[in-house]
């Protein structure tokens, strides 16, 4: 019954800012993030703390500001995902564009298979789903929603366009075989892990348990490693998908240190970003929840 009682929830909600024109899709998204600030109260104090040790000299005004920011983005892209089944290449050339798109088919153009090192920066959703749109189909690497009706619905929605998906249960086949063929995968590597599948590597100055799959793939097979991420530019009023310059694996022969190494270096990348765009980046989730051993919980 609960699962049902979800997904209709969920689909009232796509149904609803999907049909609504596009503006008042998010002016309703926006409304719908300023009431989630306001109300989710365990969700706000993990974005202060995480603000407060990522810039420990920042004004707590303007770390009120970047968290208010952040829920405004969220709801936009609420909205967004909401209106991309009907969005077109030609309906969306006023607020999508790119950046960088010729980093990006140089490293396809290679053959050795292309990862896509991303996060929950900007508008994720829309990334992977604009590029399929634009005639590049991708692969992305997911854990699955817990209610698996609504899992269905979000999938069918993000692969419309020839996109897949990789559920992280069992990605690291799938992700070796998109590589022998040469396709792209996404993946969102800054959420917090636990050993063995994750590493410590410095993130904001303190160590983050950080997903190493990436890295060892990349090393395995050769695959070409580059940033992308889709941000809202406030000062072109759309959403700019960006692709980077490649990104050097390190390999020295250490097989372990060369992966922990790597990692660190794609983490970096991640931080780099999300210092040039503060307020789109999930603040809100509990990204240095794991531990060194006998360190203090953080959270």
């Amino acid at each position: 019954m609960r699962e049902r009682l979800e997904f209709a929830v969920v689909w009232t909600l796509v149904k609803l800012l999907g049909t609504l024109p596009r503006g008042l899709s998010r002016a309703v998204g926006a409304g719908v993030g300023a009431l989630a600030y306001g109300l989710l109260g365990r969700l706000r104090r993990v974005g202060f703390t995480n603000l407060a040790l990522a810039f420990p000299d920042m004004p707590e005004a303007e770390r009120a500001r970047i968290l208010r920011r952040l829920y405004r983005n969220l709801g936009w892209l609420l909205a967004e995902f909401c209106q991309m089944p009907g969005y077109t290449p030609e309906n969306t050339r006023s607020f999508a564009g790119y950046e960088g798109l010729q980093n990006y088919l140089a490293a396809r153009d290679r053959g050795k298979g292309v990862l896509i090192l991303t996060g929950h920066l900007g508008a994720w959703e829309l990334s992977s789903y604009y590029h399929s749109l634009m005639g590049h189909p991708m692969s992305m690497v997911i854990r699955r929603l817990d209610n698996a009706r609504v899992d269905a619905l979000v999938n069918r929605i993000r692969c419309l366009h020839g996109n897949r998906v990789l559920h992280k249960d069992d990605f690291a086949r799938g992700l070796l075989g998109a590589m022998r063929q040469g396709e792209t995968v996404g993946i969102l590597m800054d959420t917090n892990m636990t050993p063995p599948q994750g590493e410590f590597v410095p993130f904001f100055g303190r160590l983050a348990c950080t997903a190493s799959g990436m890295a060892r793939v990349a090393l395995k097979t050769g695959a070409t490693v580059l940033p992308g991420f889709m941000i809202w530019e406030e000062s072109e009023r759309k959403y700019v998908l960006h692709f980077g310059q490649t990104i050097e694996l390190v390999s020295t022969g250490n097989d372990e240190q060369d992966v922990i190494e790597t990692t660190a270096r794609f983490t970096a990348v991640i931080e780099s970003w999300i210092r040039r765009y503060p307020d789109q980046w999930l603040w809100v989730h509990r990204r240095w929840k794991t531990r060194p051993p006998g360190e203090e919980p953080v959270y």
